[in-house]
């Protein structure tokens, strides 16, 4: 993995832009990359949007392992490390940029410059010094850690949602945060009133 660095995803204010939602894949969703995925989207403009899948754990990594790569700690405190660390999930945010690390984390950590404010109860940092902070025990309450993210092209999600590709809803930190990565999909479509059993993928998104 690469040393994190700085994203600076645009954040826009008007209520036409979806950044602090959920998106939730329809089950007709042409790109098996995102099937089942719940992406928490934490920008979107005209530009273009970039969020993280929340639903899918990178595969033989876990982040004590991410710490000892990073130089953030020596292999032998990976055992010493503070139970806030050890919680702390690696997930496969998206399939662009998969060798830098991005942390979504509960809104009780900032660093000036590096982290973003999304939405109440989410930001997003990207810098190792949040790591740093985590393996000391100094980092946020709540965090994980996504490699890459998924990225659109300006229009791309909007088109993408016309056809019927992803459904939106409100984004929960629970449900972000949550470490029963298994359930979050069929858990995102009851927050839409939806049974997955009666989903067509023919149905219009939300």
């Amino acid at each position: 993995m690469d040393s994190m660095t700085t994203t600076e995803p645009r954040r826009q204010s008007s209520g036409a832009f979806l950044d602090g939602q959920l998106l939730v894949a329809m089950p007709g969703m042409p790109d098996s990359r995102f099937a089942r995925s719940v992406i928490y989207l934490c920008a979107h403009s005209e530009e273009g949007a970039m969020g993280i899948v929340v639903n899918q754990a990178a595969r033989k990594v876990n982040f004590s392992e991410l710490l000892v790569q990073l130089d953030v700690i020596a292999p032998d405190e990976a055992i010493r490390l503070p139970s806030q660390a050890e919680s702390v999930q690696v997930l496969k945010g998206g399939p662009v940029e998969t060798g830098r690390g991005f942390v979504l984390h509960s809104n009780d950590f900032f660093i000036d410059n590096s982290t973003l404010p999304i939405d109440e109860g989410v930001s997003l940092t990207a810098t190792i010094d949040i790591l740093r902070a985590i393996a000391n025990g100094k980092g946020p309450d709540r965090a994980l850690l996504a490699l890459g993210y998924a990225g659109w092209s300006a229009g791309q999600l909007e088109t993408e949602m016309q056809h019927n590709g992803w459904l939106t809803c409100p984004a929960d930190p629970a449900l972000i945060f949550d470490t029963a990565l298994g359930s979050k999909y069929e858990r995102a479509l009851q927050k839409l009133g939806i049974d997955l059993g009666r989903l067509s993928s023919d149905s219009g998104h939300a």
